[in-house]
């Protein structure tokens, strides 16, 4: 049974909450199980690592070194604290074992290239990826309907604030309209911000952020055809899934050029939205 390790800014978090669940309901749950974890702080209010343990059952690691020596495979969370990647990814990507860095993968481009140069310097299987990439719908219409054909045009729709939530629709854009994009601009309102990427062959794409909406899209494609996707439901179990998987097999479904675009589309949209209804040039670009 492989060891899967958790190293956390701070353990009392949703995804840390609900991880443990969703590994023992996975297809591949005969063959994990959570073995340490560590969280750099307890913050104000929050349930300190040693009653997160506890609860969960899983033993208490003395420091993040323990983490990364005793376990087989690595979950970095700090889903909300991205910033914080960098310095809790920097032994496990030095270890060789495979790693999951939690969304968003890093605060910006640059800090996500050193990331990954140092995965590959190591030899380090890294994956990172939002949860929605993993729908059964978007993948049934990329392997369907949409493969080999140009896409035009894409609009999501989503809820949550910018910073810890665009890049849920990001991941859905990139990976159906490609990598590639050279501007963006911030438009709508402040409470339900818009955002339109640019491409310079004339794909372009937009992302709508509205307090409560579920996550949709639409996708314009080929020769004047349209496709909707109204619900997104089950995403969740496919990306535990997928990431089981990758643990096991060492090679990630998740192109990592990909998690480069989408991370600096995040950067280059925070900037953005200081300057709304202005273009302003893709990070790296």
């Amino acid at each position: 049974m492989l060891k899967i390790g958790f190293i956390d800014y701070y353990i009392d978090e949703w995804h840390a909450n609900s991880y443990p669940k969703m590994i023992s309901d996975s297809r591949f749950k005969d063959k994990f199980t959570i073995a340490r974890a560590w969280e750099l702080t307890t913050l104000p209010g929050k349930t300190p690592l040693a009653a997160w343990c506890r609860k969960y059952g899983v033993q208490q690691a003395n420091s993040l070194a323990e983490v990364v020596e005793e376990c087989d495979c690595l979950v970095v969370l700090s889903p909300d604290n991205p910033e914080y990647h960098e310095e809790l990814a920097d032994l496990p990507l030095r270890s060789g074992k495979p790693i999951y860095i939690d969304k968003p993968f890093a605060p910006t481009l640059a800090t996500a290239e050193r990331m990954i140069a140092k995965a590959r310097q190591h030899e380090t299987p890294l994956m990172s990826s939002s949860a929605l990439r993993f729908g059964s719908e978007l993948e049934a219409m990329l392997h369907g309907c949409l493969a080999g054909l140009p896409v035009h045009f894409v609009a999501t729709r989503g809820g949550g604030n910018f910073l810890t939530y665009a890049i849920h629709q990001l991941e859905m854009l990139v990976m159906t309209l490609g990598t590639g994009a050279r501007r963006v601009m911030q438009c709508g309102l402040p409470e339900t911000p818009i955002m339109i990427i640019d491409y310079a062959d004339g794909r372009r794409g937009m992302i709508n952020l509205i307090p409560g909406q579920p996550f949709q899209m639409s996708v314009f494609f080929g020769e004047q055809q349209t496709r909707v996707i109204n619900s997104m439901d089950d995403f969740f179990p496919h990306f535990i899934d997928s990431m089981l998987e990758f643990f096991i097999t060492r090679q990630s479904v998740v192109d990592l050029n990909e998690t480069l675009e989408i991370t600096a589309l995040v950067e280059t949209g925070l900037l953005a939205l200081k300057t709304p209804d202005v273009w302003v040039p893709v990070a790296g670009r």
